[in-house]
This record gives C-alpha cells, structure tokens and sequence, in this order.
C-alpha cells in the first residue's frame, strides 16, 4: 500500500509542486540524480569509470507533448555523448532511451517519429563508441517498444531491450529476446499495474525473476541483471558459473546512488557494474519511483528531510 500511495503521489501535480520548490530537495535528490546539466553526467561518468564501473546514462524525461519536446530529448543525447566523446568516456558507455520522451506517444505518428529519433540517438551512440538501450515504460507501451527495437536492430543489432520481472508475459519475452548478440536488461519493475497483467506480491515478483534470469543465462543473448537484492546478484553469479558465461558473458546493473559500497565490491571481485545514472531537470518522476522500490529510499529521504529542514 505505501508503494502505491508513493507512486499516486508521483502523479500528483500539486504534490510534484511541492516537492520541487522545498529548499531541502534536491540536495537529497543528488543521491540519485546525477545532475541537471550534461555537465553533470560526464563529472559522475568519469568518477564511476575510475573506480572500475561502468556507465548507462539516462536523460530524465517522459511523455513528450509535441515534436519540439521530442527533439529536445534527441539533442540532449547527441549532447551528452559528444561531451563524453571530447572527455575520451564514451567508449563502452551506455545511453538509456526512453521511448515516450522520443514521441511515442504522440496522437499523430508516434511511433514513427520515435523510431526516427531513436535512430538519430543510435547513430550518435555509435559513432562515439557507445551503445543504446531502450528503457520499458508502463505495460501499455511493451508491444509498441519492442516493435521499435526489432526495426533498430536491422541497423543497430546492439541495441538493448528491457524487460521487467513483475509483467506475467515477461517470461515469454525472455525467451523470444534470448538470442545471439541480444543485450537484455532484466529489472523487477516500477510502475503501477493491474492484477490482470502485473504480479502483486513481492515474493511472485521475485519468483519470476528467477525465473527469467534463468532463460536469459540459458541463452545465447548478453544478460544485464538489474537488481539490488543480495538473492538474485547471487543467483546471477551461480547461473554464469553454471552456463559457463564466467564475468565476461554478463553484467550487474544497479542504480547511481542505491548501494554504492556494494557495487564496488562486486567490480573490485572482477564482473562488470554498470550504474543507471540518471540527470536532467525532470527528476521527479523518477525520484518518486525510487522511494517506491525501497522502504529504505523513503526512509532515508524523510530522515534527510527532517535533517536539513
């Protein structure tokens, strides 16, 4: 129920308002956020790469209204990889796309239009060494991204799928994205669902991810485990011994701010961390995505809160 209540609020505007213009904010935000400026996340780019970790940046912005705010979206990336090309960081970063923030959803070639700036993403990413990954949405935007990402891969077979455990179908995705050269990154998921397509309890969500986790190292693909939970990281590095994958044949992938110590430790061990690393001025969306997931965000946000207020 506090899950929900959290993520109700991250659709309350008056709420949004309220949040955003404390004083005490967004020094809190900066454990999760990167940044506003593209500054911002070539200076937490560099800091990760010097301590053995790796980089998925994510430029904070959904639900493009109109084609203006939908190129924006686009030259935000061409931004940020050319400043990471000029710091000599691009080389193996990740860009982590968003469809909706690329016109997805617009009334009129939505689809079109999005698939055209992904593209244009894709193009920059990879003249600088880098790759793309397609973030996944509400359920309602699956079928639509996964088109997207088959009309890519013509082009830009490296692009990135992501598929979230708490979705029944998910199971059935894996299966069809557990290719050769497929990159997928698995999460557990943070939007609000109906029964009808999501599991609700905690304990189903993570049954399926085991379980999905397990299709994925039985495939031919390269599995990206994204997951805080000590079971899974573990079950991760037992199934890569298991199938023979070893450190090289997947990756761990946790959040910019969630469990830092632990991400060292695991690269210092010798696998690969890549951080989801989060930036730009429409932060609030996914702030309040991060309470939701963790008791412990929220817990830590409101002891912050009293702290500093």
């Amino acid at each position: 129920m506090l899950r929900s209540a959290i993520l109700a609020t991250a659709r309350s505007v008056r709420a949004r308002s309220l949040i955003e213009t404390l004083p005490v904010t967004r020094p809190v935000v900066r454990r999760f956020v990167a940044g506003a400026e593209t500054a911002d996340a070539v200076r937490v780019t560099r800091s990760l790469l010097a301590d053995g970790r790796r980089v998925s940046l994510d430029h904070l912005g959904e639900d493009a209204t109109d084609r203006a705010r939908a190129e924006a979206t686009v030259l935000a990336y061409q931004a940020v990889v050319a400043a990471l090309a000029d710091a000599g960081l691009s080389a193996g970063a990740d860009l982590s796309v968003k469809l909706s923030a690329a016109g997805q959803n617009l009334p009129v070639d939505g689809e079109k239009i999005a698939l055209d700036n992904a593209r244009t993403i894709c193009a920059a990413a990879a003249e600088a060494g880098a790759t793309v990954t397609l973030d996944m949405e509400d359920h309602t935007t699956t079928d639509s991204t996964l088109g997207i990402l088959r009309e890519l891969r013509a082009d830009f077979p490296w692009v990135g799928a992501v598929v979230q455990a708490y979705l029944r179908r998910t199971e059935q995705d894996c299966r069809d994205l557990s290719g050769e050269g497929s990159r997928v990154r698995l999460c557990k998921g943070a939007y609000a669902e109906p029964p009808s397509v999501a599991y609700q309890d905690k304990a189903d969500v993570d049954r399926s991810y085991a379980r999905c986790l397990g299709i994925l190292m039985r495939g031919a693909g390269y599995p990206m485990v994204a997951s805080h939970d000590p079971r899974m990281i573990d079950l991760a590095g037992r199934l890569a011994t298991e199938t023979g994958r070893g450190r090289t044949g997947f990756e761990y992938q946790m959040l910019y701010g969630v469990r830092p110590g632990e991400q060292r430790r695991i690269a210092s061990d010798g696998d690969t961390v890549r951080v989801y690393v989060p930036y730009g001025e429409e932060w609030y969306g996914y702030f309040m995505r991060r309470l939701a997931e963790r008791p412990a965000n929220l817990t830590f946000f409101l002891r912050s809160l009293a702290t500093r207020g």
